[in-house]
């Protein structure tokens, strides 16, 4: 089975369509605020409030693959303080229930250069939020980090609407150790998670643009 956070943003959306019609997996539990706008017989679409103990609203609950796309910017969020509460507190609390839930493998949706030193706030909190997963230890860590997300959103981000042009633009342009910051469809880091745990690789893994879009195609094969 399943489990998944954040199925109602850009690549999670993406990704239970992708999980939805894995062979490996029989049952896709779904994690989210509001109803999804999806109906399947695989999927179990669980809403919770995400400000209460998961283990209580969860209870029997067990899981092996995991995935989480859980976050926000600071224009969305409103403060650095609600971003940090979503990108960090939030995703390492459904981390922890996922341990707890017998979980192997986790897989999440980071940010290219994040670092727990950073002087940028939002690449800090994906830098000590990735640091704090790996003191977890799960079987497998999974750790995607992408640079500006190409795709619709139902709820458009204003600067997202005017980056994506200039970034499709400049991707060619963007080559050896700056490739990592090109600008990646939100459907082949869908893929590229999904990717990530058919490939049965232990320990922690990270992920930037070319290693996503080889993952991205080696699923797509079999989907």
């Amino acid at each position: 089975m399943a489990l998944v956070a954040g199925g109602s943003g850009l690549v999670g959306g993406k990704l239970l369509s992708v999980l939805l019609s894995a062979p490996e997996y029989s049952r896709v539990q779904a994690l989210s605020r509001r109803p999804l706008p999806l109906d399947h017989p695989r999927l179990a679409n669980r809403v919770l409030r995400f400000d209460a103990a998961f283990e209580t609203q969860l209870k029997g609950l067990r899981c092996q693959d995991v995935y989480c796309c859980l976050g926000t910017t600071r224009r969305e969020a409103g403060s650095q303080d609600a971003l940090r509460a979503v990108d960090l507190e939030l995703v390492l609390k459904f981390a922890r229930f996922a341990a707890s839930a017998g979980a192997e493998r986790f897989s999440v949706v980071s940010a290219v250069a994040a670092e727990a030193a950073s002087r940028n706030f939002y690449l800090r909190a994906k830098g000590e939020m990735e640091q704090a997963l790996e003191g977890l230890r799960f079987g497998a860590l999974d750790i995607l980090q992408p640079s500006l997300l190409l795709g619709s959103r139902r709820d458009p981000r204003p600067l997202e609407l005017i980056a994506q042009p200039v970034m499709r633009l400049i991707n060619p342009l963007l080559l050896g150790r700056w490739s990592c910051y090109r600008a990646i469809e939100a459907g082949t880091v869908a893929l590229a998670m999904y990717g990530a745990a058919r490939s049965g690789r232990r320990g922690v893994n990270r992920y930037t643009y070319e290693a996503m879009r080889t993952l991205a195609r080696s699923a797509a094969g079999v989907n």
